[in-house]
């Protein structure tokens, strides 16, 4: 039986040849049925394939059939809350909000609201009516800094130019540009791309220092204060780890570095260049406080900060022990959550390692109470923020400010097919391949970027006018509940307990968050 397709195609060439001889009616049919013979040799003799070489010509369906699993999945057999990493709920709402289309729901909710895990905000039976600011912002810069910059609530997440198309890299700045927030350049440097359109950037600075480094692949701070000064660059952003592969470095393969890649990130063209998974400007927690006054310096006073996914905890209050005796703060930290995502990443760092978003921000915020810290650095929170529900609950935690990268690339385009890492990207946005990326529009997409920032901005202020709260800096913990059991509710407030400002000033490290 397993052989009948192999038999199949023997016999109709033979049929064929038969016929040619008697009735002369031409060899057309062998068009079809000699690839399937060759096929069926190929197979007989695959050395690697154990499949193909027991069902000849049959197992290729196998194949084929798992090529396109991920389509049949998304399209066919999963639930509305079932997709990953983003459900079709809140990939549709982004969908919605980005062309400015009818985002409400119907006939109520799909989610279980009786299983463990729902989470819902605390309404108030007197909720505001009018006079709320519909464009909340957050201005960031400690007392060292001279030019504070006012942020909106919600931004773009770090993502290089490389790893995004330029028409995607177009359309999002082009949309911060439009809706006043910034954009996050990620660790591949500022590339021509993040400049055109002339939105806000943050620059951030990885341990390949692209952008700023010498021939070594060190440091260079006199090319630093070069891009640093430029207009659009409003912060600095040094990046320790993310949530996606903390402690893990990154490749650019020759065959990718191109001359334009070289130039952007001013590495040597068509060479192998790595990305360490440690910094080399500084080595432990007094260096990192100088480095960031360093940058600080050098770029005449802009807000300077660093992001990391937690790891270790007392890591992170050495941090906070080096600020105290430095005298040196950074006017922001962004904690990204371990369900961050990359284009790629290995399968263990991005499943098994780093602290997830809910857990790190609130031991980050916590922390930087009880060492009497907190009053002066602002905290950014990321990790699949998508909707004004997803802020609250990461400003209720401690964030001042939301950074998000799916939700943006969703907004350009995306549609979640899980190609980021081929560079088959069928939308354009994740992809270097001209032909799929001619097919973004950027002019469509930046109006689409700029939608959904302003419709989940309007959706989150709305969500604090029903619950009484008449500023977003006053979102407390006890406002956001979670269901631990079938019976059994609790707040934020008591699965997260609060810390006393100043606690951890004299206390032996046994007492805090261990």
């Amino acid at each position: 039986m397993r052989y009948r397709f192999y038999q199949i195609a023997l016999v109709l060439i033979a049929a064929e040849v038969l016929f040619y001889f008697y009735w002369k009616p031409g060899l057309w049919s062998l068009v079809l049925v000699v690839p399937i013979l060759i096929i069926g040799v190929r197979d007989t003799f695959a050395p690697k394939n154990t499949i193909r070489r027991n069902f000849p010509i049959l197992g290729n369906l196998r194949y084929f059939l798992e090529s396109i699993r991920p389509e049949i999945q998304q399209y066919f057999v999963e639930t509305d809350t079932e997709g990953r990493p983003l459900n079709r709920i809140f990939r549709s709402l982004v969908y919605q909000r980005a062309k400015n289309v009818n985002d409400t729901t119907p006939f109520g909710t799909q989610v279980d609201v009786y299983r463990s895990g729902y989470e819902w905000m605390a309404h108030s039976l007197y909720p505001i009516n009018g006079g709320m600011d519909h464009d909340p912002r957050v201005m960031v810069g400690g007392p060292d800094c001279k030019q504070p910059y006012n942020a909106s609530v919600l931004n773009i997440s770090a993502m290089s130019y490389g790893s995004l198309s330029k028409n995607a890299v177009l359309a999002m700045n082009g949309g911060a540009k439009q809706g006043s927030f910034y954009h996050n350049t990620g660790e591949g440097a500022i590339s021509p791309f993040h400049l055109e359109p002339g939105g806000d950037l943050v620059w951030q600075i990885g341990t390949g220092y692209f952008g700023c480094r010498d021939n070594h692949g060190n440091f260079d701070p006199d090319k630093f204060e070069e891009k640093a000064k430029t207009e659009t660059v409003r912060m600095i952003e040094i990046k320790l780890s993310q949530g996606a592969k903390p402690g893990h470095g990154g490749i650019l393969p020759a065959v990718k570095n191109t001359p334009e890649i070289a130039a952007i990130r001013g590495v040597e063209p068509h060479t192998t260049v790595a990305s360490p998974p440690g910094h080399s400007a500084f080595s432990d927690a007094n260096s990192l406080m100088h480095f960031i006054k360093l940058l600080r310096d050098r770029s005449g006073g802009k807000p300077v900060g660093f992001k990391l996914c937690v790891g270790r905890r007392e890591e992170f209050k050495d941090f906070c022990r080096a600020m105290i005796e430095t005298g040196i703060k950074p006017d922001f930290i962004t904690v990204d959550g371990g369900e961050g995502g990359t284009g790629a990443a290995p399968v263990e760092f991005s499943n098994s390692l780093g602290m997830p978003l809910r857990d790190g921000l609130s031991f980050v915020h916590d922390t930087l109470i009880g060492y009497n810290l907190r009053k002066d650095i602002k905290i950014i929170g990321s990790g699949k923020i998508v909707s004004g529900f997803h802020m609250i609950r990461t400003m209720a935690l401690g964030a001042d400010i939301c950074n998000s990268a799916r939700a943006m690339m969703l907004a350009v385009g995306c549609i979640q097919a899980l190609q980021c890492n081929n560079n088959t990207c069928p939308a354009g946005v994740a992809t270097q391949d001209k032909m799929l990326m001619r097919g973004l529009n950027v002019k469509d997409k930046t109006s689409r970027v700029a939608n959904y920032h302003k419709e989940t901005i309007t959706s989150f202020v709305e969500l604090l006018a029903a619950a009484g709260i008449s500023d977003h800096t006053k979102i407390e913990r006890k406002y956001i509940n979670r269901r631990v059991s079938m019976t059994n509710c609790m707040t934020y407030e008591k699965l997260y307990p609060p810390m006393e400002e100043g606690a951890l000033l004299n206390e032996s490290d046994s007492i805090i968050l261990d």
